[in-house]
């Protein structure tokens, strides 16, 4: 299993000492069949009151902490090692009674996935609907055949476009620009697969970059999809690099909404005014040195990062 290490650094700048509220951070990704932690650290300036952990909704890690002094620097830096193993989807594998669309969950798990099946956005026009269908065969179709044409038809000809504000486009958006961001493309192909019955997760981690490939979004936290297939369990499927199964995913949290997994959330006090900037970066390295950095910067207060009063 290779050993991929991430640090993610995100600074918060103000023009004079503000305060700090409790901060929430998802940033420590559980052990799984293809992942597990080996080494995690927080690194909070000017640092931190109290630091405790608990499990969301989902079983997610959610990291608190407090920051008692007054400054006019945040910087908080998540660092963690892990062993990574991809595992790749096999038709084999899959459930006998699941291995054509369309096919029945069976009635143990139907309520528990029940939420994650319900689509979020309103298909008014049934632009959504429309696209959904061209990868539906008559009679049956393949399950692993048609997710893994939907995960390659958004990499082949939709166009990434870097975005940093917080948030989402809707499907719709996206599918008249033909292009988005990670989030926007996630956020298509779970509305797309809900709409025919699957169970479907927003994913948000890392991606590594191996030396002499070329991946969309580095650099940053990543989003993708995770699929609930009988007899395979949660599969990974990355539209916007078109890759099938876990391969390069360093997986943080699943959830079923996206605005459930902010990975920075907190509060400061002072006036609208003192805040300044703020940057991330982020560093993935892998065993033999490779890396994929790319830093981001922002001259407006993050989704999360709310002022809570002056």
């Amino acid at each position: 299993m290779p050993v991929l290490s991430v640090e993610h650094t995100t600074v918060y700048r103000y023009r004079r000492p503000v305060g700090f509220g409790e901060h929430r951070l998802l940033g420590r990704p559980r052990d799984t069949v293809d992942q597990r932690l080996i080494e995690w650290s927080l690194d909070v300036t000017p640092g931190e009151d109290r630091l405790r952990h608990t499990l969301d909704a989902f079983g997610n890690v959610v990291t608190h902490f407090s920051v008692g002094t007054r400054a006019r620097e945040l910087r908080v830096v998540n660092r963690m090692t892990v062993d990574h193993r991809a595992v790749v989807p096999v038709v084999g594998e899959v459930a006998s009674y699941a291995r054509a669309w369309p096919f029945n969950y069976d009635a143990g798990d139907v309520p528990d996935l029940a939420r994650l099946r319900e689509p979020l956005s309103d298909d008014a026009d049934h632009a959504l609907a429309r696209w959904t269908r061209r990868f539906l065969k008559p009679g049956e179709t393949g399950t692993l055949e048609l997710l893994a044409a939907m995960t390659r038809a958004i990499h082949d000809e939709f166009s990434y476009r870097a975005r940093f504000e917080e948030g989402t486009q809707s499907p719709s958006r996206t599918l008249v620009l033909c292009s988005g961001t990670c989030r926007d493309f996630a956020v298509l192909m779970i509305e797309a697969v809900r709409a025919l019955g699957f169970a479907a997760r927003f994913v948000t981690g890392y991606l590594h970059t191996p030396r002499g490939e070329h991946h969309h979004g580095g650099g940053a936290t990543h989003a993708w999809v995770e699929v609930f297939v009988p007899g395979l369990g949660w599969v990974d499927f990355d539209p916007t690099n078109g890759i099938l199964g876990s391969h390069d995913l360093i997986r943080v949290a699943s959830v079923r909404d996206w605005r459930q997994a902010v990975p920075l959330a907190g509060t400061w006090t002072g006036f609208p005014a003192d805040f300044e900037s703020m940057d991330v970066s982020v560093v993935v390295r892998n065993g033999s040195g490779g890396t994929d950095a790319r830093p981001r910067h922002r001259d407006e207060p993050p989704e999360g990062h709310v002022r809570a009063e002056a």
